[in-house]
């Protein structure tokens, strides 16, 4: 029986030897002020020994000041912090992989403890998950944050990322824009579908004009919150079609307005009712994951069609040798 998880897949000039990810996890291994550590050095390198992950897709790194979740986060918010970037990217390529980076905008999923300032968002709507009450933004204050989104993937690009991933999950600011439980704008940013991604939008574009059209480009959308008043899977549809047309290569999905979880799923991959409804909208790639923990699982996954990638995080973070077992198992079949 062929391994789907093993077939090599083209995203735009990228080519990925095989259809695992590791997507991306916050560590807090950072430097201080946001640039790479040795420490992250060292766990990435760790994690992608013997290239046996096709595509390793780095953790959130904030794009503004404003935008920075944590303390020790990474950093994608200025030039200084291209050349640790570029030893990141230089690390995992030199075992094989390729590397994505996830760039992202906490909104009010900070603090001013974090930030010094009082954090922003769409509405003033108090966060779920830091119960912090922000200020609302300006239409010129969105105009900067889309602009402060396209110099990170400059950044990313010129370190020689293979790629890179805007975040729009678990409440930070995108997904805040694109869920009606924190949306509650009466302008063009507000109301429908379409208005609630408009800010994706105009990030894609101009991602797209400073990065230019052979380079890839993923996007992180939470599929539903999974709660009263939230988005929903049609709504998901709607904008899955919206981005791809906006010029998105890879649709990387999960669920759940404040994390990731579909309430009550416990099997493996338990996000593929929302790939599967995702994919007969879209014809780019979609990457699946949910606690997937089984080689020969995630190979029925893609073997079904639900998805085109699966994304393996909790169990690799926990496991750095189980890429290395899962591609040996599926070749001795």
């Amino acid at each position: 029986m062929a391994t789907h998880l093993l077939e090599p897949i083209m995203i735009r000039n990228m080519r990925l030897n095989n259809r695992l990810a590791m997507p991306p996890m916050a560590t807090g291994k950072a430097l201080p002020d946001g640039h790479v550590s040795p420490e992250m050095l060292a766990y990435y390198k760790e994690k992608s020994a013997g290239g046996y992950i096709g595509l390793v897709i780095i953790e959130h790194g904030y794009a503004s000041p404003e935008g920075k979740a944590s303390e020790r986060q990474l950093s994608v918010a200025d030039d200084s912090a291209i050349a640790g970037l570029r030893k990141l990217a230089g690390i995992i390529h030199g075992q094989g992989s390729k590397a994505v980076m996830q760039i992202n905008h906490a909104g009010s999923a900070t603090s001013k403890d974090i930030i010094g300032t009082v954090p922003v968002a769409p509405s003033v709507v108090s966060n779920p998950v830091k119960n912090s009450v922000p200020r609302e933004l300006t239409k010129e204050e969105i105009g900067g944050i889309v602009g402060a989104f396209a110099s990170a993937a400059g950044r990313v690009r010129e370190a020689g990322y293979d790629g890179v991933e805007i975040h729009s999950i678990y409440c930070y600011l995108l997904n805040q824009f694109f869920s009606p439980i924190t949306n509650k704008r009466n302008d063009e940013y507000g109301g429908d579908v379409k208005n609630r991604v408009r800010i994706h939008l105009e990030i894609i574009k101009a991602v797209r004009e400073t990065v230019g059209q052979d380079y890839p480009v993923f996007l992180r959308l939470s599929a539903t919150d999974g709660r009263e008043g939230g988005t929903t899977i049609e709504d998901c549809m709607v904008a899955a079609k919206a981005l791809e047309d906006a010029g998105i290569d890879v649709l990387d999905v999960a669920g759940g307005f404040c994390g990731f979880s579909i309430p009550g799923a416990s099997e493996q991959g338990y996000f593929a009712p929302l790939t599967e409804d995702l994919k007969q909208v879209v014809s780019i790639p979609v990457i699946l994951t949910g606690g997937i923990k089984d080689a020969e699982i995630a190979d029925r996954l893609l073997r079904e069609g639900k998805a085109d990638l699966i994304g393996v995080g909790r169990t690799i973070m926990s496991d750095s040798l189980w890429a290395k077992k899962a591609v040996e198992t599926l070749q001795s079949r």
